[in-house]
């Protein structure tokens, strides 16, 4: 027992970093043997996040709903909360163009190889995306991961509750005890998380290898650069304009931060990034608990705009062709409007570049020469898509009057996503 006290006793981020750094390092000396040994670490790690996911949401939704009094509220905050993922996406794609054109990805690479398991992908009609969204078989989307589909039954439930006033104070009150016990639930499973990271990030750097990354180094350099910058300045300069500190807001979801690097799943990242916003940053439980869903689904400023936007530079350089404004213009609206078009579809950022290049008029193959280092690019792009997924709630929620400033300014022990709760749990 003193061995666990000892490690809940040291801050979440430090023993998710130490995961990291560890992994990294018996990755390297151990090489493609540690996929065998150290993946399957991994493996329930992420297991474990996507199994706590589904009810989390569907509890926090109706619970939410219900707090908030209604669709008049809901639909208010909606429309901010979109407002806002429009806004930060537009600039994300601006960010991606630009640092594509200081670092020139696609010139100087050589001749490169197309991956062997490439496959053109498929991208759904507006239409058949609309109608996903409502569940046929609400069960069945439970069951079956789909988030969207979730909040939109979730939703419903929520506002009928509403709508029958005390009549359902019993199923609301133990809709509300569900939704404790599912939080209680995702304390214990954040504790797997530096031994998640650790099995990830063994497997990836031993069974990686630096070989595929050499003929691509500019690309990776360009994307972790755009997305960088995304995050300290266009974010950290959104959070002057409202009034916070970005300081706090980066101790306050840097745990989140961390799981969507590793994992590359915004999906897997979702629970951290409910509690950071909400335990860390003091976001209304309420509203966080619709917005940060919704955005795991469809706010993508790194996988849905810098990611498609760099890519597009990128082929035309590789193929020597000259991009027209008309086609950065096509690139800027297919980036925005897509991510929220994608939404829920699997392999979305593949699925957004294919939208982008073929919008544009440029090679469709040439994400074909990406998909090799794509596991690399997803750490970078999954991080970036996360913090802007916290980022918008707490925009919206100053904005509103749904910011605890107490909680957000206080600014010590912030980082204790997991550990305190879980200690006290097992004191």
């Amino acid at each position: 027992m003193r061995l666990v006290s000892w490690w809940l006793g040291i801050r979440f981020w430090k023993r998710v970093l130490a995961g990291f750094v560890l992994g990294a390092l018996v990755g390297w000396l151990c090489g493609p043997s540690s996929v065998t040994w150290f993946q399957p670490l991994g493996d329930v790690y992420i297991a474990l996040i996507k199994m706590i996911a589904v009810p989390l949401v569907f509890f926090a939704v109706v619970n939410s709903v219900a707090s908030l009094h209604g669709v008049q509220r809901m639909a208010a905050l909606g429309g901010r909360t979109f407002l806002w993922f429009a806004i930060t996406a537009t600039l994300a794609v601006g960010v991606g163009l630009l640092v594509a054109h200081l670092t020139n990805p696609g010139l100087g690479v050589g001749e490169l190889a197309m991956a062997s398991d490439y496959k053109v992908k498929e991208v759904p009609s507006p239409v058949k995306v609309l109608l996903d969204v409502v569940p046929t078989n609400p069960f069945k989307a439970l069951t079956e991961g789909k988030i969207l589909q979730v909040i939109f039954f979730a939703g419903l439930l929520g506002l009928a509750l509403v709508k029958i006033g005390e009549k359902s104070a019993r199923l609301r009150a133990l809709l509300g005890e569900a939704n404790d016990a599912m939080i209680q639930v995702t304390r214990f499973v954040l504790e797997v998380t530096p031994i998640g990271t650790f099995g990830l990030i063994a497997a990836l750097v031993g069974g990686y290898g630096f070989e595929k990354l050499l003929p691509l180094g500019k690309f990776v350099l360009a994307l972790y650069l755009a997305c960088g910058v995304q995050i300290l300045l266009v974010y950290g300069g959104l959070l002057l304009t409202h009034g916070l500190s970005p300081r706090r807001f980066f101790r306050g979801v840097l745990p989140a931060m961390q799981v969507a690097f590793t994992s590359s799943s915004s999906f897997a990242s979702m629970p951290v990034a409910l509690r950071s916003v909400t335990q860390n940053l003091g976001v209304a439980p309420e509203y966080a608990a619709f917005a940060v869903p919704l955005g795991a689904s469809i706010k993508m400023d790194g996988c849905g705009a810098i990611y498609p936007a760099i890519s597009s530079i990128f082929v035309a350089q590789y193929f020597g062709l000259h991009l027209e404004p008309t086609q950065y213009f096509v690139i800027l609206l297919a980036s925005v409007l897509g991510s929220f078009g994608t939404a829920g579809v699997p392999g979305t950022a593949t699925v957004m570049v294919t939208l982008v290049l073929s919008s544009a008029g440029l090679p469709v193959e040439g994400i074909g020469y990406l998909v090799a280092i794509d596991r690399v690019l997803d750490m970078m792009r999954t991080m970036t898509n996360v913090t802007g997924q916290m980022l918008v709630p707490v925009l919206v929620a100053r904005e509103q009057g749904l910011l605890d400033m107490e909680v957000y300014n206080r600014g010590a022990d912030l980082l204790q996503v997991g550990a305190q709760a879980v200690g006290d749990t097992a004191r």
